[in-house]
């Protein structure tokens, strides 16, 4: 079996070994990969900072050769990468080389802006003197990505810290290094310098800690549980960098009265199920209006009969297995935990068995759930949605609303009015009118607001605002 060695100043290092685990089937080892030690840990970042003076001049046309052909070879390998993907993390194969595509497209994105730097030239209230405002990198980037988007996330932080000049020290999930280590391979042969991108894979506690405790590291880019958020924020602050935090979601999709049903279910579904609901911009909060409510559970309930749960390289599947054996029991304690605050399950609730041993879960919708249970108030990041019934649209505002979490917000309506109003009032990063929660494009801002994130936006042109620190130079003639 192949050996996955971590990439550090350059070379392939690594002796320590751990399986890479497929959660449709347990006893296929999709590979073994190098787990790094606090050593490992500190030579990264050295490498990193060594390099970084260097390729903060890089030219532009390099960055820009190096991230095309990055884009070029995950295309041409989309296929294959993506069944890595459903391998390794358990999304359907449709879902894995759709997520593949948008690394190679935010990767091709990233390789454009790096021709498209720009700044100003102002003129001084001073006569004589001219001004000179330009952008450059921030210095040594930690980069911590989480399980659930294994080559989107990892590439929509690693391609604009590359474009914008910076070095990279780069932390993947323990469950899913396979795609983050063939994105690595592909830019140490795309022509990427030695130590400009580290790959230290390992475990939190010892790589995650070393990164949070060096006063080498410049800026963290993290996306994982809150908890560890707020970690990567004191460690942060101690050391004076720039840090920036995605983490949870309670996303609300709203169905009002006047809703098209066919929309509202479809959305409500690819929302809260695809993707078994491992999705921080799930919806597992449904909020539905008296007049409709009875017929949109009804359709939900038929609709949920009709998918597929079953090995993510099975053609026909239509939901694939949680990710591992933690994660489904955190699912069903959580679907224990709403039995007993009184909700009603009116579809799932029950580990499936398949053809191959894997983790393995119904889709579950709960009815008669209110805002105050725990299951509407924390992140379960599962295939687990509850129907909360409220009485008008200005309920269903303040109950979507009433969440310490803002990341994204839905609403299905034909209602122009309140399509118009819920845009503005939803207190979320991104908002969704007659489409699912889930799903942004890889040009437009991603992020949201209260508990969900911190820092600046990611993805597209906005990504500059955290890779980049602003200069401001002025010049008497």
């Amino acid at each position: 079996m192949t050996f996955h060695k971590n990439l550090i100043d350059g070379e392939w290092i690594g002796e320590s070994k751990v399986p890479n685990i497929n959660p449709s089937d347990t006893n296929d080892v999709v590979g073994e990969y190098a787990s790094a030690g606090l050593e490992e840990a500190k030579a990264a970042i050295a490498a990193a900072k060594a390099a970084s003076h260097s390729w903060a001049r890089s030219g532009i046309l390099e960055r820009h050769a190096i991230l095309r052909k990055t884009a070029d070879e995950i295309m041409a390998r989309k296929e294959e990468l993506g069944r890595l993907l459903s391998r390794e993390e358990g999304k359907t194969l449709a879902e894995g080389i759709g997520e593949t595509i948008r690394a190679g497209q935010i990767f091709d994105f990233f390789a454009g802006e790096a021709l498209r730097l720009v700044g100003e030239i102002i003129p001084s209230v001073r006569p004589g003197i001219g001004v000179e405002i330009t952008r450059e990198p921030v210095g040594v980037v930690g980069i911590i990505t989480p399980w659930n988007f294994p080559i989107a996330i990892p590439a929509w932080k690693i391609a604009p810290a590359l474009c914008y000049g910076n070095t990279i020290v780069f932390k993947p999930a323990e469950l899913v290094p396979g795609c983050s280590w063939a994105i690595v391979d592909i830019l140490h042969r795309a022509g990427l310098p030695k130590g400009v991108l580290n790959l230290v894979m390992g475990k939190g506690s010892i790589v995650g800690q070393a990164m949070l405790d060096s006063p080498d590291i410049n800026a963290i880019t993290f996306t994982g549980s809150v908890g560890t958020g707020k970690r990567v924020a004191a460690a942060s602050i101690e050391h004076n960098r720039k840090f920036q935090l995605e983490m949870g979601g309670k996303n609300p999709f709203v169905v009002l009265d006047d809703a098209d049903l066919s929309v509202a279910v479809e959305s409500a579904v690819n929302s809260s199920f695809f993707s078994t609901g491992q999705r921080c911009t799930a919806s597992s909060r449904l909020i539905v209006t008296d007049g409709i409510h009875d017929k949109f559970v009804a359709a939900m309930t038929e609709r949920l009969k009709g998918l597929v749960v079953d090995d993510a390289l099975k053609p026909g599947t239509h939901i694939g297995p949680v990710v591992d054996a933690t994660q489904l029991k955190q699912d069903m304690d959580y679907i224990e935990i709403g039995r007993q605050e009184g909700a009603k399950i009116a579809f799932g609730g029950e580990r499936l068995d398949r053809e191959t041993p894997g983790f393995y879960l119904q889709p579950t919708l709960f009815t008669e759930a209110t805002n105050a249970m725990r299951i509407s108030r924390e992140e379960i990041f599962g295939p687990v949605a509850s129907v909360i019934r409220v009485k008008d649209y200005e309920e269903a505002l303040a109950v979507a609303n009433d969440t310490p979490f803002g990341l994204s917000s839905g609403i299905a309506t034909t209602s122009l009015k309140h399509a118009t109003h819920f845009k503005r009032n939803a207190e979320a990063g991104m908002v969704m009118v007659n489409l699912p929660t889930a799903g942004v494009d890889f040009h437009v801002p991603f992020g949201g607001r209260k508990g969900s994130s911190y820092g600046p936006r990611e993805q597209g042109k906005y990504a500059a605002e955290f890779y980049t620190v602003v200069k401001t130079a002025y010049t008497q003639a």
